[in-house]
């Protein structure tokens, strides 16, 4: 019984440590593992912002919304006939408005700067270049 005991509270103490342990561990994961697929701001491409947040600009046309110009970056594919910036990451396919520009890139991974239109999930290119 005293054997039963001690293997008993043994294992409790073995499980709360490693409880503790990976949680520790992952509090403390830097936040520089997001993808560079996420989008970022042009004005500073270290701060991450989601296309879904509220600080879009003023409607540039009937109700339809934009953001403030964002970095984007994927690889441009060809999906039902258009040219798409596909995010890996987030598995996202981003509309491009200018498909002139974003020709030269098809198959290459790109960053791509621009405004998105959120209703219609178009980027409407102001840059793009390839990565290196």
């Amino acid at each position: 019984m005293k054997n039963f005991l001690v293997r008993s509270l043994l294992a409790a103490a073995v499980t709360l440590v490693a409880f503790a342990l990976s949680s520790s561990a992952h509090a403390q994961q830097p936040d520089e593992d997001r993808a560079p697929a996420t989008p970022h701001q042009a004005q500073a491409p270290a701060t991450p912002q989601s296309p879904q947040q509220n600080d879009a600009s003023a409607p540039s046309s009937g109700d339809t919304q934009t953001q403030e110009a964002l970095a984007f970056t994927g690889r441009v594919m060809k999906q039902q006939g258009q040219l798409v910036l596909k995010d890996p990451v987030t598995k996202m396919s981003y509309q491009l408005d200018d498909q002139a520009k974003a020709k030269p890139f098809v198959g290459k991974q790109v960053k791509v700067t621009g405004k998105l239109e959120i209703k219609s999930n178009t980027i409407h290119i102001e840059g793009i270049e390839p990565l290196s």
